[in-house]
This record gives C-alpha cells, structure tokens and sequence, in this order.
C-alpha cells in the first residue's frame, strides 16, 4: 500500500476543535485519515508548529516551503511525491490519490440500482403508479425480474420491520388481552361485519 504524508500549517491540534474558532474541514479530514488508515494506507501527520524537525528533514517539503511560504500547507505527500498543496482534499481525492491511478473511483451508482432503489422506495411508500414506472424503467435498463423481486422483497422486510416491532410492544403491554392466532371473522360476527365494511373502502 501506498504511504500518505499531511504536512499541516501551525494549529493547536490536527483535529482543529480546540481553536477560538472550529473549521469543520479539519474534523471530517482527520476522520478522512483514520478511514485510509483502517483500510490498510501507511498513513503520517505533521504539524509545522509541534514538529518542526520533520518539514527540516524532507528536502521536497523544505524546498516547497521556501518557494512558497505557508501557502503551499497542508503539503500532502504520496509515496514521497507531492500531489497536494494548500488544500484539504476529500475522501474521495485521498482515496483516488493512493489507488495509484489518480482518477476517481467509477460510482456503482448507476442508472439501473437507482431504478432497484425506486422500486423499493415504491414499496415502502405504497406507491402503485411510483412502482410501475420504475418497474417499466428497470426493464428497458435491462433489469432482471429476479433482481427487481430481491429488491421488493429487501423493502418489505423493511417495511414490516417496525409494524411487528409495535406489535410486539402491544403484546408485551397488554398480554392476554390480545387476540390469539385462531380468532378470524368466521367465529366472530362482528369482525365479520367490520372485515365486511372494511373491504368496501380503501383503508
């Protein structure tokens, strides 16, 4: 794996939180490190006001340093080459850098899982002309049934979720009180008259 090197301007801390003022590129960025470091980066940190030996030590930061003053910092390093200089760079940008190709990463956002995504937001809102839109969308796009029937089913999990998980909480609550599994409108008159008037009407 590739090693990054931040060399940061003077601060307190790289974080930034414990300035007069926060700048919230500081916290996301240091957060942007510890994600590199986790997925294997060899990843080092300096700041020109704790460690001054180390911008010394590196001839291309020391050279840089002298052309440009602190404009050039945060001065980032891969692999010993300079790829950034007065910029705090996204995840994505850092992620690019040390994938060695420079380029971003290609998205698996695409035009066929957003239309896997609408099916099951379909799903979860009810939404019957929503979901054969997106159904016939899906099709021209080359989406397979099954793919499309993993993604209805993903939704409906979902959305059963918190319905049995409120039920549960009934239950819980009120105990016998409930009705059992065997009670259905053919024993009982009136939930066969209510199921009656219930099939009348849309909800």
């Amino acid at each position: 794996m590739p090693k990054l090197e931040v060399f940061d301007p003077p601060m307190c801390c790289p974080t930034g939180v414990c300035g007069p003022a926060v700048d919230p590129v500081l916290p996301e960025f240091a957060a942007d490190l510890e994600w590199l470091r986790s997925q294997g980066v060899t990843m080092e940190r300096y700041s020109l006001s704790q460690q001054p030996g180390e911008f010394v030590a590196n001839e291309l930061v020391k050279k840089t340093l002298a052309e440009r003053g602190n404009d050039c910092l945060p001065l980032i390093l891969v692999d010993g080459r300079v790829v950034s200089q007065g910029v705090y760079l996204s995840r994505q940008e850092l992620a690019a850098l040390v994938s060695g190709n420079g380029e971003q990463p290609a998205s698996i956002y695409t035009p066929a899982v957003a239309e896997l995504v609408a099916i099951g937001a379909s799903i979860a809102a009810n939404c019957e002309r929503c979901f054969k839109y997106h159904f016939a969308a899906a099709k021209r796009l080359g989406v397979s049934r099954a793919d499309m029937a993993l993604a209805v089913q993903t939704a409906q999990r979902v959305k059963d979720a918190p319905a049995q998980a409120i039920w549960e909480m009934a239950r819980r609550h009120l105990g016998c009180a409930m009705p059992t599994e065997g009670t259905d409108s053919e024993s009982d008159p009136a939930s066969a008259a209510a199921a009656g008037e219930a099939t009348s009407r849309c909800c």
